[in-house]
């Protein structure tokens, strides 16, 4: 198991790089995002990982609307999507991101589920291509159950999951069922809490989410992969003293 930490866009992704490794977490998860995360170096980047020997996954703007049913509009999706792919894949990484896609007209979103599974088809095969596993993070309904998971796995063949705890916690089915009907398919996980009334990406143990029973689950199903800290602070002094707690958290219950 490895626990690593998302670079903050509206910082310089390249100090992010750095001070994740000072601190010596395993990855980055680095988002390809605005402003100051939109035109990541490649070559920069990884002789920044290889100085720190930090691995990384892929993390893809959650603001594009790459299922809307016009075509210019998901062509151009695509597109970035596949610049971001080109970049992962050349530093290294195994594992690109990518987040429902709520953005369609009023009278279609019946079909939203059905629109982001033809999307996803093409990406999918893109993301293969550059030698990457895409994987579908979980958000808000219909994105937040098993069923509808289920119907994703079954109709885009080689679509994996990205098990974000946070964001189980405000939906309909939480991390554990996941991990009991799914787990074979989770290849990369988030972990932040919050109190089921908001994402607040507040440290593990502040928020109602119950990691013991979180870790456990994972380790039932032999998960061994990537575990992001997603633990936002806007004060830049103490935010690696909470990303700590939240790590030593996950430590011990892991090594129980």
């Amino acid at each position: 198991m490895k626990i690593g930490l998302m670079n903050d866009p509206s910082a310089s992704v390249y100090d992010e790089i750095t001070s994740f490794g000072e601190a010596n977490y395993d990855f980055l998860d680095l988002t390809i995002e605005g402003p100051h995360a939109l035109n990541p170096d490649p070559e920069k980047i990884l002789s920044l990982l290889d100085q720190y020997n930090l691995s990384v996954v892929g993390h893809t703007d959650p603001c594009l609307p790459y299922a809307y049913p016009i075509k210019s509009v998901r062509e151009a999706c695509f597109h970035e999507l596949e610049r971001c792919a080109k970049i992962f894949s050349a530093i290294g990484a195994t594992i690109i991101n990518i987040h429902p896609c709520y953005c369609c007209p009023p009278a279609m979103k019946e079909n939203l589920v059905q629109l982001n599974i033809e999307a996803l088809k093409p990406l999918r095969e893109m993301a293969a291509s550059y030698g990457l596993t895409l994987v579908f993070e979980n958000f808000k309904a219909p994105f937040d159950s098993v069923l509808t998971y289920t119907q994703l796995l079954q109709e885009v063949p080689g679509l994996k999951i990205h098990l974000d705890f946070g964001h189980t916690n405000l939906g309909r089915d939480d991390g554990v069922t996941f991990c009991t009907h799914l787990g074979t398919h989770i290849k990369h996980v988030h972990f932040s809490d919050n109190r089921s009334t908001g994402d607040h990406h507040m440290p593990l143990g502040v928020g109602s989410i119950d990691w013991k029973n979180a870790v456990s689950a994972l380790k039932s199903i032999g998960y061994d992969g990537t575990i992001t800290l997603e633990v936002f602070c806007d004060d830049r002094s103490v935010s690696f003293q909470y990303l700590e707690i939240s790590r030593r958290l996950v430590l011990d219950l892991w090594n129980s």
